[in-house]
């Protein structure tokens, strides 16, 4: 660990007209506080090298370059791969997020030997998206409990051990932020909150789109599928078989003999259950594998 607490992360891409201000008023605050910023150039294509050029002899101040755009998670994990300090804080270059709520988040970690600090966003920035994301919440606790109620915050703080560990596991799109916060949640990390206010965006148009929420969707079933597949599968074998005997029982009881139909619903479940046994015992291997990499091989006692 270098001689710091904290690293903060930006990914930026496209965002050259909202980075002057969002980098001169982090590295203000990091000069200060002694934190060390990443910026992460996810293959821009407008002036953003002309705006971080002033920047680049900053000493707290560091740039990653991709070539190519590879999006929002892939940024981050980059940036996020290059921490050495105990935590880390995503930070969007958007310019909605305060820098004086950072100091906030990492004192509520250290005082709560908090995991995951979420800046927890109060207002939403149009209905459709207000919308869009309560669907989303909706999806994932209907999969896995959920105790928190901004999933897909822009502004986290992370313990950077944990997060390391997490990230081979988070897709590279949008939805990173939304499945890295699930996967604190269901590795039963001490996830919080703090309300936060963010501010409009000065310049530029966000990425989000119908297309973000579905790959969202399904890299939140993905997540559930990897941890606890049998939320997925007894849900499905249950009403396969409840359809199978509905249907089959009361051709039965009227002395016409064995439904096919009835039949195919009654396999179906079996099938269902069965698959659910086998990936939940993948499951299983998985989740072991992420407790060895995270305490060892040598297990502590109360694992």
């Amino acid at each position: 660990m270098i001689d710091s607490e904290l690293t903060i992360v930006i990914p930026a891409y496209n965002e050259a007209p909202n980075l002057q201000p969002v980098i001169s008023e982090v590295l203000q605050s990091a000069s200060s506080n002694n934190w060390k910023v990443i910026l992460v150039n996810d293959g821009s294509r407008d002036d953003t090298p002309q705006v971080l050029a002033p920047f680049l002899k900053h000493p707290k101040f560091e740039v990653l370059e991709h070539s190519l755009n590879k999006g929002y998670g892939a940024a981050l994990k980059t940036g996020l791969s290059q921490a050495q300090t105990q935590y880390v804080l995503s930070f969007d270059a958007d310019g909605q997020h305060n820098v004086a709520d950072i100091p906030r988040l990492l004192e509520a970690a250290k005082s709560q030997n908090a995991d995951l600090v979420i800046g927890s966003r109060k207002t939403e920035s149009s209905s459709f998206r207000g919308i869009g994301k309560a669907m989303i919440k909706a999806f994932a606790r209907s999969l896995m409990p959920l105790p928190i109620e901004d999933l897909n915050s822009g502004l986290k703080l992370y313990k950077t051990g944990l997060v390391k560990l997490y990230l081979p596991l988070c897709p590279n799109g949008m939805s990173f932020s939304d499945i890295l916060t699930l996967l604190f949640i269901n590795q039963r990390n001490k996830v919080i909150e703090l309300p936060i206010q963010i501010r409009s965006r000065q310049d530029g148009k966000s990425t989000i789109s119908v297309l973000t929420a579905f790959e969202t969707l399904m890299s939140i079933l993905n997540i559930s599928m990897m941890f606890n597949p049998l939320r997925i599968f007894l849900p499905l074998s249950l009403l396969s078989l409840l359809a199978g005997l509905a249907w089959g029982l009361p051709i039965i009881f009227a002395g016409r003999g064995v439904s096919v139909g009835s039949l195919l619903m009654l396999i179906t479940a079996a099938i269902f259950f069965s698959i659910g046994l086998i990936a939940a015992q993948v499951a299983a291997v998985r989740q072991q594998l992420l407790d060895m990499q995270r305490f060892g091989r040598n297990f502590p006692n109360d694992c």
